[in-house]
């Protein structure tokens, strides 16, 4: 017997996979392009719904309108959380992760909606339901009027956000809405692709999603802030954990080998809250020594800023609860999922790689 030596990448690195118009990540230069923009000036001019019509022009090659978009997600909204209780019958003794995949999993098309908008319409009004019932208090009505991120809060909380907060969380919605072809979003594809309906195409992508080295990084960077705890400490803990060859939360991505352009647009979403935010400048702190004791511990590739850092400080100024973070995650990157999938349906074919056997051959 004898074996056959491996040629595949690890991870399946600098493969291309698809050819897409929906977004493009340049990790040697750190740019992100979504559907012709740069996310930088996306979160600057552009709504959640906006870029959403973008991407779903671009992956259908069907013009639709920010206006479409807003009207369509809130007459979704509306029509989910009529729904509720039996989107939420399986979700009960689940934690709000599991819960939000189990309601996501019951969804179906609804008379005259398309299945895209009923799905990005439908998981805000899911979160919010699930983190209420979390805390013992009702689920709360959805406002078509109010935007998505806006509406997004209002059911979290309670109560219409202030501007600046349902900007900041728009902010968040626009720069994370889609990403190249990160774990969730291949997953989408490869769904998609067997013709599934975009129902099937969600419910694998939200459990991508929600693996720890995808989608579950912004709350330990949380926990990483919480037991530093003090200036005086920032040195020390950060050196002994280097030391031990432990993870710095918040700082280094597969992709980019520079600083992760949306670290930059979610620490401007953060400074523009008109409250402030108590602990930025202590997170401050932390990022600056961070990055300089990773830059002595790897001179050839220090490992920078990412998306993880800010988006936690930014989600728990906002009052969203920790355990809520994975979900509202997937509350703005269910439009490049559903992009990617029409898109994947309209001009791709079944997804079948090949492998490298590296088993025993027969004589």
């Amino acid at each position: 017997m004898t074996m056959r030596p491996t040629s595949t990448p690890s991870g399946l690195d600098g493969i291309p996979a698809v050819d897409t118009a929906l977004s493009h990540v340049d990790g040697a230069r750190g740019e992100l392009i979504i559907a012709g923009e740069r996310v930088g000036h996306l979160a600057a001019t552009s709504s959640f719904e906006g870029v959403t019509a973008r991407l779903w022009t671009a992956a259908t090659g069907q013009p639709i309108g920010e206006a479409e978009v807003r009207a369509a997600l809130g007459d979704a909204r509306e029509r989910t959380f009529q729904r509720l209780p039996v989107l939420t019958y399986a979700t009960q003794g689940l934690s709000i992760v599991d819960g939000v995949r189990a309601a996501i999993a019951a969804l179906r098309a609804e008379h005259g909606m398309s299945h895209e908008a009923a799905i990005v319409g439908a998981i805000p009004v899911i979160v919010g339901a699930l983190v209420r019932q979390a805390s013992g208090t009702q689920a709360v009505a959805p406002n078509p009027r109010l935007g998505h991120a806006a509406d997004t809060l209002a059911m979290l909380h309670g109560r219409a956000p202030s501007p600046e907060h349902a900007a900041a969380l728009d902010a968040y919605f626009v720069t994370v809405c889609d990403h190249g072809m990160n774990a969730s979003t291949f997953t989408a594809r490869v769904i998609a692709s067997t013709q599934a309906d975009l129902f099937c195409v969600v419910t694998g992508a939200y459990c991508a999603l929600t693996g720890p080295l995808h989608g579950g990084a912004p709350e330990p960077v949380l926990e990483m802030l919480d037991a530093i705890g003090s200036r005086d400490r920032i040195k020390p803990w950060i050196d002994a954990a280097l030391a031990r060859k432990e993870r710095l939360m918040g700082f280094g991505h597969r992709v980019y080998r520079v600083r992760d352009p949306r670290a930059d647009v979610l620490k401007r979403a953060i400074e523009r809250l008109s409250l402030g935010i108590d602990g930025l400048p202590f997170a401050g702190e932390v990022e600056a020594y961070a990055r300089e004791a990773l830059k002595r511990k790897n001179p050839d590739r220090p490992l920078d800023t990412n998306v993880e850092f800010f988006t936690a400080i930014l989600l728990d100024a906002l009052k969203i609860p920790r355990q809520a973070f994975t979900p509202i995650f997937a509350t703005a990157r269910v439009a490049g999922w559903t992009a990617h999938a029409r898109e994947q349906q309209r001009t791709g074919r079944l997804i079948r790689p090949s492998s490298v056997y590296v088993g025993m051959m027969p004589k």
